[in-house]
C-alpha cells in the first residue's frame, strides 16, 4: 500500500497505531483554554494548587509535575513542623512528584470555566507517596477490592456563614465575626430567602462543578447551612467533599460571605458535623442489606459496624483532627461522645439506616466538618473493613434515646493529644495506613497540640488577668 503525505505534512493512507488521547486532554487541546488549574490535598485537607500553562499541562498530564513537598511539612498556617522525618528542613523541601488524575476533569464555573483537575503524589517509581491523603484512602480501597467489595459513601457538612472578608476578619483580630443571619432557624425557608443568591449559587454552581448536592437547608444556629453531597464510590465522594469545602468558600467570596467549617466556633452554639454515609457493594447490589435478618442488616453489615465500634479511638485523630474538634464533643449536644450504635438514632455515633435494598447504610456521625475528607473516609472504611476481615460480632445492643444503654461505655477523650497517642500506638491503624503515614500524621497532631499549649487565649485573659 502506498502511503502518501498530505500537503500539511501528515501521513495518510494507513491507520495509525498511536494510542488514543485521553478525552480530557483532547478536550483541552481542542479548546481555547490557555491555562489549567490543578490542586492537591495537604495533610489538613486544605487544597493547595496552581495554574499551569496549557503546554505545561500536557507534559504534566503525561509524566506528572513537581510540587514542593512542604505541603506535607507545614501546618494550616504555613509554619513548618520541627518533628517530621519524611519531609522537613533537614531535606531542603524538594519537589515531590504530583500526578494528575484525568478522571477528575471538570471546569470551575466561578473562575471563567477554567479546566480543573485533582492530583495526588507518587514516588519516582510511580508507587503511592505514603503521606498523600488521597493515596492513603486509595490504599484502604485497594484492600477493600481484595475483599471483593466496593465502598460507597456520601458526606454531609454543617457550617457557619459570616459577613466577613479576609481583610475584615484580620481587622477584627479573629474575634466577634458577624453572622450571616440571626437566630436559630433550622430548615427555614425564610432564612433561605435572606441570602437566596448565595444559596442558589451553592446548588447550581456546585452541580456545574461536578459536586452534586442532594439537599441544602438551614440548620439550627445563626447563619448555619447543611449540605448533603450525592452518594458515589468512596474516592469520588471524598473528591467531591474536599472540592465542596473549597468551592463553598470561593463562591461565598463574591457575596461577601465567609463560610467556616470549624468544628465549634462558639461555646453556646451547636458544633458542625461532617457525617459520612457508607455501604458496601459487590458490583451489583448493596451487601449491607439482607431481608432475612433483624433490621434488614446482613451479617457483613454487622461485622462492618462492629469494626467501627471497636476501632473508633484507634483512628480518632483522623476525624477529630484539630484542637477545636474536641470542643464539639460536649455531653447533651448533638455530637455523639461514645462509640455507640442505634437504629435510626441521631444521638448515636453510628446510626444504622435500615431501609430498602438500595438505601440501607451506616451513617458515621462522629466526624466534624473540620476533617480532611480523604483521611476521615479512609479511617471509617478501614475500621469497618477490619471488622469484616476479622468477622467481628456486635456485642452491645443498640442504644435507645440519648445514650440509654450506654451507661457503662467510656466516652471519647477530650483532647487531640490523647487520641493521637492512642492512634500512634495502634497496630490496626498501622496495618491499614502504613507506619510512615501513622508516624507522620501523629507528629503533625503532636505539633498542633504544642501550638495550643504555647498560646495565650482570650479565656485565660478574662479569667486570670485582673483577679489573680
Amino acid at each position: 500500500m502506498v502511503t502518501r503525505v498530505k500537503a500539511n505534512g501528515s501521513r495518510a493512507g494507513k491507520a495509525s497505531n498511536a494510542p488514543k488521547e485521553h478525552p480530557a486532554i483532547a478536550a483541552i487541546r481542542s479548546s481555547e483554554a490557555g491555562k489549567v488549574k490543578v490542586a492537591v490535598s495537604d495533610i489538613d485537607g486544605i487544597l493547595r494548587g496552581k495554574y499551569l500553562h496549557r503546554d505545561k499541562f500536557f507534559g504534566a498530564a503525561e509524566g506528572g509535575f513537581g510540587f514542593c513537598d512542604v505541603v506535607f511539612g507545614w501546618d494550616s498556617h504555613d509554619v513548618c513542623y520541627d518533628n517530621t522525618t519524611v519531609t522537613g528542613w533537614q531535606h531542603g523541601f524538594p519537589d515531590a512528584l504530583a500526578r494528575i488524575d484525568l478522571s477528575t476533569a471538570r471546569h470551575v464555573p466561578w473562575d471563567h470555566h477554567v479546566p480543573f483537575f485533582l492530583g495526588e503524589f507518587v514516588n519516582a517509581d510511580g508507587s503511592p507517596y505514603p503521606l498523600c491523603p488521597r493515596q492513603t484512602l486509595k490504599r484502604v480501597l485497594k484492600r477493600a477490592e481484595k475483599l471483593g467489595v466496593l465502598p460507597m459513601a456520601g458526606m454531609e457538612f454543617e457550617w457557619f456563614n459570616f459577613l466577613e472578608t479576609p481583610q475584615s476578619w484580620a481587622d477584627k483580630k479573629g474575634v466577634n465575626p458577624t453572622s450571616l443571619t440571626p437566630g436559630m432557624f433550622g430548615y427555614s425557608l425564610l432564612r433561605m430567602g435572606d441570602n437566596n443568591g448565595f444559596f442558589n449559587a451553592l446548588m447550581d454552581d456546585m452541580a456545574a462543578f461536578g459536586v452534586p448536592i442532594e439537599g441544602l437547608h438551614t440548620e439550627t444556629g445563626p447563619g448555619v447551612y447543611e449540605a448533603a453531597i450525592a452518594f458515589s464510590d468512596a474516592l469520588t465522594s471524598a473528591d467531591r467533599a474536599i472540592l465542596f469545602k473549597t468551592g463553598a468558600k470561593e463562591i461565598g467570596k463574591r457575596f461577601g460571605i465567609m463560610p467556616s467549617f470549624m468544628a465549634k466556633w462558639n461555646q453556646a452554639l451547636p458544633g458542625c458535623s461532617g457525617h459520612i454515609h457508607q455501604s458496601l457493594s459487590d458490583g451489583s447490589k448493596n451487601v449491607f442489606f439482607d431481608a432475612k435478618h433483624k433490621h434488614g442488616m446482613s451479617k457483613l453489615f454487622e461485622s462492618y459496624l462492629a469494626g467501627q465500634v471497636a476501632c473508633l479511638m484507634e483512628f480518632a485523630p483522623m476525624f477529630w483532627p484539630t484542637i477545636n474538634s474536641y470542643k464539639r464533643l460536649v455531653d447533651g449536644f448533638w455530637a455523639p461522645v461514645k462509640p455507640t450504635w442505634g437504629i435510626d438514632n441521631r444521638t448515636a455515633s453510628f446510626r444504622v439506616i435500615a431501609g430498602s435494598p438500595k438505601s440501607t447504610r451506616l451513617e458515621t456521625r462522629c466526624p466534624g466538618a473540620d476533617v480532611n475528607p480523604y483521611l476521615a473516609m479512609a479511617a471509617v472504611i478501614a475500621a469497618g473493613l477490619h471488622g469484616v476481615e476479622k468477622g467481628l460480632k456486635l456485642t452491645a445492643p443498640p442504644i435507645t434515646g440519648t445514650n440509654q444503654g450506654a451507661e457503662n461505655i467510656a466516652r471519647a477523650p477530650r483532647s487531640l493529644i490523647e487520641t493521637t497517642r492512642i492512634f500512634q500506638r495502634s497496630t490496626i491503624a498501622r496495618d491499614w495506613l502504613g507506619d510512615t503515614f501513622v508516624d507522620h500524621f501523629a507528629a503533625t497532631r503532636e505539633w498542633e497540640h504544642r501550638q495550643w499549649q504555647d498560646a495565650v487565649t482570650d479565656w485565660e485573659m478574662k479569667r486570670y488577668f485582673e483577679i489573680i
